[in-house]
């Protein structure tokens, strides 16, 4: 008997758990001396010291102290406030931060593999829906959803979500679960707008006439608004989450240098690291890539789709210096990988030949990513 999809793709995502979480903790271990803010407050650390770092600091700090804004230098209200509070809420529980911040990872993981796959069900048949989510499940990048501590997963779990419940025509509860996840990650705009598209796209095909309350979608953007006001209250600045990215050692700077990526061709040098031109050339590369499946991911899954992806993937890319961490935004992405499936239905060995290669690429960076590589 054939497993369904949703099966098939959730056994898949817990061996990839298990494998990465053992690969990132025996990398840890050979490498002791990378950074990892898990080594001064965890006893446990050693175990898991893999999973906990560079960002996990911040989320760590803010969920223990709360925020900090200092202009001009890094501050914590980068961050955006939805997982550091699940992670303080299971902190009154008595449980360690860092190692709540990897089970809260690895739980949202396996469940968006999940709900991907079931919502992947009501684009496409039953063999590309699974096809989708190992796709996913083996993506380069989809560590981020077995234990790293970031936001990444949360929130993947949250849109994913929100746009199964659109799908199922239920659009307060679609809406109500993409305002939580735009207090996630700074990407309001994309989610709003996907949402909207898409609800416009599923009463045009049902042949339903649109009304005032097809507008409901705007109402997603309440976590990140609420962010703001609270960023206005305790520090005088709504957008200071925005200020802090030009602060030295982010230099995120809004502006045409960053909109031409003067930085990205300024990273090449003759004497530069291969592993920093591999980052920076690995990073775009997968940022063209999804953007060359957009019109396909329009024409397959509708343009309500089309328009989310674009967004999703655009924001991110055209605010970033050198395309660093594209890799890991593009999670957010995933009609991209029901598209891709698609596209490679009648060509089975291209298929196994990506899905083989992206599993290798995963277990290669999971590896640098424990030894506190920064990859992403």
């Amino acid at each position: 008997m054939v497993r369904s999809a949703p099966r098939t793709v959730l056994t898949a995502g817990l061996a990839a758990l298990v494998v990465c979480t053992a690969l990132v903790t025996v990398s840890a271990l050979v490498f002791p001396q990378g950074y990892s803010p898990a080594r001064l407050t965890w006893p446990g650390a050693p175990t898991l010291l893999g999973w906990a770092h560079f960002d996990a600091g911040w989320y760590a700090s803010i969920a223990t102290e709360g925020y900090r804004y200092t202009p001009g230098q890094q501050s914590p209200v980068a961050f955006f406030p939805l997982y550091p509070l699940v992670l303080r809420g299971l902190g009154l529980l008595h449980v360690d931060t860092f190692l709540a911040g990897m089970l809260v990872t690895m739980v949202c993981g396996l469940g968006a593999l999940y709900v991907f796959t079931l919502w992947a069900r009501t684009r496409a048949d039953e063999e590309s829906s699974r096809h989708a989510g190992l796709l996913l499940a083996f993506y380069p990048f989809a560590f981020f959803l077995y234990g790293a501590m970031y936001s990444d997963a949360l929130f993947l779990l949250l849109v994913i979500a929100a746009f199964l419940l659109l799908e199922r025509g239920q659009l307060g509860w679609a809406v109500l679960l993409a305002a939580v996840a735009t207090a996630a990650r700074p990407v309001a705009p994309a989610l709003v707008v996907g949402l909207l598209a898409r609800r416009l796209e599923w009463k045009h095909e049902r042949g339903l006439k649109w009304s005032a309350v097809d507008l409901l979608p705007v109402l997603a953007a309440a976590g990140f608004v609420l962010y703001m006001l609270y960023q206005w209250q305790a520090f005088g600045e709504p957008f200071a989450f925005v200020k802090v990215q030009s602060a030295p050692g982010w230099d995120q700077q809004p502006g045409w240098r960053t909109w031409v990526k003067l930085r990205w061709f300024q990273g090449f040098s003759r004497d530069m690291p291969l592993s920093d031109g591999l980052r920076l050339v690995g990073h775009a590369a997968f940022t063209l890539g999804a953007l060359a499946l957009v019109w396909p991911c329009a024409k397959r899954l509708g343009w309500g789709y089309g328009v989310y992806v674009l967004a999703i993937v655009g924001l991110p890319a055209l605010s970033s210096k050198d395309f660093m961490g594209m890799g890991r935004y593009l999670l957010a992405a995933f009609p991209l990988f029901l598209t891709l499936a698609l596209l490679l239905r009648e060509r089975p060995r291209w298929r196994l030949g990506v899905l083989a290669t992206s599993a290798v690429l995963m277990l290669a960076l999971t590896v640098a990513y424990g030894a506190a590589e920064y990859v992403s």
